[in-house]
């Protein structure tokens, strides 16, 4: 999939309301401060970061594919930061974000121990990942057989498996969270998102969260 039929995905209705959801999620878990600052792991084309953009944070987008990033580059503003890296070796300072999001990213770097441990090094309060659900509706619509389109060749996984890549890790206050139930755009789906709690891990989408020690 080229860079900008991934992006326009997210102007149609289901890629809008997949991607605001996810979004209000994962920031509603950061609780960001207007003016923080925000890595975003794994940031493609750059929706996630543009997103955060607009929520008034100073927002670094970081991702190992130059062509996407170049994209991400001519659809946004100046003031954005584009980082071509590995998120296995991020090439920032310990403690040199406010805040670390990654929405399903990390499920297509080959160590995702490695890049959770990154994640976590280069925040300075918390962080937010992201992985898609094994458990969930999603994962029979688009995972199955290797994946399809944006979904191809990414790891699914169980909450306990995403629970186990933070043993050991400098973290405090650790939640789970998921979101994306039925993964349509319609106003049922919209219900069920509303009236579903977060806590339950059958959603599309799993979050952990959590702050730094």
């Amino acid at each position: 999939m080229n860079p900008a039929d991934y992006d326009a995905w997210y102007d149609t209705p289901r890629g809008r309301w997949i991607g605001e959801t996810e979004y209000a999620l994962a920031v509603r878990l950061l609780a960001p401060q207007l003016g923080d600052s925000l890595l975003d792991v794994g940031c493609g084309t750059g929706w996630f970061t543009r997103r955060a953009a607009a929520d008034n944070l100073q927002v670094t987008g970081l991702d190992p594919n130059a062509d996407w990033l170049d994209y991400a580059r001519a659809h946004s503003s100046p003031a954005l930061n584009w980082v071509e890296g590995d998120a296995s070796a991020l090439p920032f300072a310990d403690a040199s974000f406010d805040h670390v999001l990654s929405i399903a990213a990390l499920c297509f770097v080959d160590d995702e121990r490695q890049a959770v441990a990154e994640c976590v090094r280069v925040a300075r309060h918390s962080f937010a990942i992201g992985w898609l659900n094994r458990s969930s509706l999603l994962y029979w619509q688009k995972g199955r057989g290797g994946g399809s389109g944006a979904y191809r060749g990414a790891r699914w996984h169980t909450a306990g498996e995403v629970r186990a890549l933070f043993s050991g890790l400098p973290v405090r206050n650790p939640k789970l969270r998921s979101a994306i139930f039925l993964p349509s755009e319609t106003g049922f789906a919209t219900l069920l998102e509303r009236g579903t709690p977060k806590v339950l891990p059958w959603g599309g989408l799993l979050i952990v969260a959590g702050e730094k020690n």
